[in-house]
């Protein structure tokens, strides 16, 4: 019964910024693993950013974004957001939140949010 409500995407040009949002209907510590995933025309779901529930959170992006894109927690809003800089026109894709439960391992995923970026 865990819904992700995602925000932030949109349009924008090459080289500026846009912060995706996912806010959960439970707490977070609920939550192991928590990341976000991106679908591109014509490509496969491909994992961008992952966080685990350690203290402050291991960490792991795609080769692709590393150095650009930051994931982190924000515990008190049951939030998970992407801090996406230096926008390429290649990271255009519709990105998903998707969080596994502590507790029997359930994935759930969000509705997906358009994200576009013109050169």
């Amino acid at each position: 019964q865990v819904q992700l409500v995602e925000s932030g995407g949109g349009l924008v040009q090459a080289g500026g910024s846009l912060r995706l949002s996912c806010a959960a209907s439970v707490s977070i510590f609920n939550f192991n693993a928590m990341g976000w995933y991106r679908q591109a025309p014509g490509k496969q779901r491909e994992l961008v950013a992952a966080i685990t529930s350690g203290s402050g959170g291991n960490t792991n992006y795609a080769d692709s974004v590393k150095g650009r894109f930051t994931i982190s927690r924000e515990y008190a809003k049951n939030t998970v957001y992407l801090q996406m800089n230096s926008l390429k026109p290649e990271d255009t894709a519709v990105y998903y939140c998707n969080v596994r439960a502590r507790i029997g391992g359930q994935d759930y995923w969000g509705q997906g949010t358009q994200v576009t970026v013109s050169s």
